[in-house]
Parts: structure tokens; C-alpha cells; sequence
């Protein structure tokens, strides 16, 4: 019963199993869709006849979503003021995208909750109670949301966009859009909720200066007294501060949970059109094979940066340049001579991406032993490889939609409507009357 109540631990232990249920509903799903068994399960005769499985494997997403807790607020407003007030204030609210604002602020429950259970650490955040008629850069939204919200979210349109590349429903668009709406709604919510109710956020100006401070933050380098709101370096560190002081359990948790995204490329790599449905063994080790050139020649851009990029500008373009081309020779290779598709290059995308992350998270738990082996510049070059993908995708649709005008101007109606502007003469009173006493006080 404590989950039906919002000021208690039950509400937060109650979020966190409503995002678990996402993530082990999409696993699953993926694991029936890489494994072949969806295949069998929707072929074979003796389980189309089997009623029960399919209720099983048809189970509805809106209620592990988080309907059921929204229904704490509607019995709270139904004894209060009447069910038939409730279910309007509740339309209302969906009018006025609430939606949106609680399915993201689930995220941040969880997300810190997770973190505490796992690491310890628990601290008051500070997020004030005013209106923000302010314009957030786009490097500041990425330092508050991009562990809690944006990876998450990434990480969950990954697993959708795969399960409609190869999972059986996706032959089915009703049935796809049946199971997957609403978590697409969670997806979209999780990544461009902050941007939607950022005021100016779709303003091409806005736009030219978030851009120029988000490249400049992100090269920056960090060292000792440099902020993290000056230099991408100095941010990640501070994000690494749980892993600093959490124990032995946490650390092997978070290894163990940083697994789950070897299995992408597992999956993946037998889908591809140029293994021929080649089962072996091989083919894997194959793939890791390519991991490993991919990482020795992030090296080699790390450290021709370091040594090369201030004085010997025109050479190090010049391996860049090398580099780029020997890629683009070897994928031309494999188009013409195995025959490689557009559909086997999303997917070497969508198995190696992952992977890649999954190496980063365990070794940034194991700090101290990729410290003493001298490691710990190629992390934090693969790190920021990932945070200039990471912001190129969510700085791409916000760029498009900004060169639309009517949807700043729907963006602006939005955010500053009548409720807000007379919210907005309250605060004003009611601050006037604070300054008048704090003056009457001092006289």
C-alpha cells in the first residue's frame, strides 16, 4: 500500500520496478526475436493453438508504463472533489502534456534511487520552485540529463529499432504500433522533454549559440580548479564520483549490469547478410576481432592528437585523412565482393555501438587497474567519442524542427499561456510584499 502514496519509499521503490519492467519486457523481447524463437512461437502449429502463451507474449505495455500510477492521484482528486472532476482534470492534464512531465521525472526517480541502492550517496538536489522564463543552453540540459535520461533513452530506442528490424510483430504494423506506442512515448519523452519545455528552444539563433558553446565545452580540457560547466573533462570526472566510494558488491553490480549490452552484438552478428547463416563461433570472434582495430585506431587518433594536433597540424590531418579513406576502401570491399547491404551496415552500427558502451562502463568501474596499466586516456577518449555521438543525435532533430518557425511559435503559446503569466503576477506579489517587509525590517 505504500506505493499508492507519494511521499513515501514505496512510491520511489514502486517507479523503479515500472522502468525494470520496461527494460526486462524489451530484453525479452529481444532475446525471442535474435533467438529465433518468436519465429517458432508464430509458425508452428502446436503454439498458435496455445492460448495462454499468447496472452503472455501479448501483455499490455500501457499498464507496465505506469497507468496504474496514475490512478493514486485520480482516487485522491474522485474522493475530493468527484470522479467526474478527476477524469476532467485528468484530460486536462494530458492536454497540457503533464504526460510528458511525469514520464520524464520517472526517469530521475529512478535513475537516482537506482543509483543510491546500488552505490549509497543520497544528497539533496536544490531545483527551486520559480518559472523559468530563461533559455537553458543545450550543454547545460546535457550535464543534468544525460546519465539519467539520454543514455537510458538511446539505450531503449536501440532495443525498439531492433526488435522492428527482426522481431515477428514488426511484420505487422498494427500489432508493432499495439506494443511498442507506448514505448516510443517513453523514448521520445526521455530525450527531448527538457528541449520541449526549454523557452527559446527552438529558435534558430538560440540554436547557432548552443551549438558553438556545446563544441567548445566538449573539447575543453579539464585539470584542476576548471568547472564542469567549462570543460566536458572536469563533468565526467565528477559523474565517476559514486564509483570512487562505493564497495566491492556495487562495483561487481554494476559490471554485471553492464553485460547486458554485449548481447546486441551476439544477436546481431549472426543477422547479417555476408555470414551467409554461418551459426559458428567464428563469426564472433570475428566481430570482436573488428572491436579491437576500432579501438587500437581510436587510439592512434588519441594520441596523434596529443602529439601531433598543436604543432604538426597538416600531418595529423593527414592520418585522419588515411584513415578515412582505408575505411571507406574496405566498405566498398565488402559491398561489391560479399555483398553487403544498406540493412547489414545498420546493424554492424546497432552490435558494435553497445559493445563499445558496455567497455566503457566496466572500465570506468574498474578505475584503479585501467589507472596503474596507463589505460585511462583511451577511456576517456572512447568516452568522448561517445558523448559527440551522443549529442549529435539529440542535436539533429532539435536543428530541424528550428528551421520550422511555427514551431517556436507553438513551443512559445505552450510555455507562456494565461495559467503561466498569472502564476507568474503571483510570484511577482508575493515576492514585492517579501522586499517591502525585508525593507520595513531593516528600517
Amino acid at each position: 500500500m505504500l506505493s499508492c502514496y507519494f511521499t513515501t519509499v514505496g512510491f520511489y521503490f514502486s517507479t523503479l520496478l515500472t522502468v525494470f519492467t520496461v527494460y526486462v519486457f524489451l530484453y525479452g523481447r529481444l532475446y525471442l526475436a535474435l533467438s529465433g524463437l518468436e519465429e517458432g512461437l508464430a509458425t508452428q502449429r502446436k503454439f498458435s493453438h496455445n492460448h495462454a502463451l499468447q496472452v503472455a507474449l501479448a501483455s499490455q505495455s500501457l499498464v507496465q508504463l505506469g497507468f496504474l500510477m496514475a490512478l493514486p492521484m485520480m482516487m485522491e482528486i474522485g474522493l475530493e472533489k468527484g470522479f467526474g472532476k478527476a477524469l476532467s482534470e485528468f484530460i486536462m492534464m494530458n492536454l497540457q502534456l503533464a504526460s510528458v512531465f511525469f514520464t520524464f521525472s520517472l526517469g530521475t526517480k529512478t535513475h537516482y534511487y537506482g543509483r543510491m541502492l546500488l552505490h549509497g550517496g543520497a544528497q539533496y538536489r536544490s531545483t527551486g520552485r520559480g518559472f523559468v522564463v530563461f533559455h537553458a543552453k543545450f550543454a547545460e540540459n546535457y550535464r543534468l540529463y544525460s546519465r539519467s535520461h539520454f543514455v537510458k533513452g538511446i539505450e531503449l530506442m536501440t532495443l525498439l529499432i531492433v526488435y522492428q528490424l527482426f522481431g515477428q510483430t514488426s511484420h505487422s504494423t498494427i500489432a508493432y504500433i499495439f506494443v511498442t506506442s507506448s514505448m516510443w512515448f517513453l523514448v521520445l519523452t526521455w530525450l527531448f522533454a527538457p528541449f520541449l519545455f526549454n523557452p527559446s528552444g527552438f529558435e534558430w539563433a538560440k540554436i547557432l549559440d548552443d551549438w558553438s558553446d556545446w563544441n567548445k565545452w566538449i573539447s575543453n580540457r579539464g585539470g584542476i580548479g576548471v568547472s564542469p560547466e567549462k570543460s566536458w573533462e572536469s563533468w565526467w570526472e565528477i559523474e565517476q564520483e559514486h564509483l570512487k566510494h562505493t564497495g566491492t558488491l556495487g562495483i561487481i553490480f554494476e559490471i554485471i549490469l553492464s553485460l547486458r549490452f554485449f548481447i546486441y552484438q551476439y544477436g546481431l552478428v549472426y543477422q547479417l547478410t555476408i555470414t551467409n547463416n554461418n551459426k559458428s563461433i567464428v563469426v564472433y570472434l570475428i566481430s570482436w576481432l573488428v572491436i579491437l582495430v576500432m579501438l587500437v585506431i581510436l587510439k592512434i587518433i588519441s594520441v596523434g592528437r596529443r602529439r601531433f594536433g598543436a604543432n604538426f597540424q597538416l600531418f595529423f590531418r593527414l592520418i585522419k585523412f588515411m584513415i578515412f579513406v582505408s575505411f571507406f576502401a574496405i566498405l566498398v570491399v565488402l559491398i561489391v565482393l560479399l555483398h553487403m547491404t544498406i540493412k547489414d551496415i545498420l546493424v554492424c552500427f546497432l552490435a558494435f555501438l553497445p559493445t563499445g558502451w558496455g567497455i566503457l562502463l566496466i572500465a570506468q568501474a574498474c578505475r584503479p587497474l585501467f589507472r596503474v596499466t596507463g589505460l585511462w586516456g583511451s577511456v576517456r577518449a572512447l568516452a568522448r567519442a561517445y558523448e559527440v555521438i551522443m549529442g549529435m543525435l539529440l542535436f539533429t532533430p532539435i536543428t530541424v524542427l528550428s528551421w520550422f518557425p511555427f514551431v517556436s511559435e507553438f513551443q512559445t503559446r505552450m510555455l507562456f499561456n494565461q495559467a503561466f503569466s498569472r502564476g507568474l503576477q503571483i510570484s511577482r506579489i508575493l515576492g514585492g510584499q517579501k522586499k517591502e517587509r525585508a525593507a520595513s525590517t531593516k528600517d
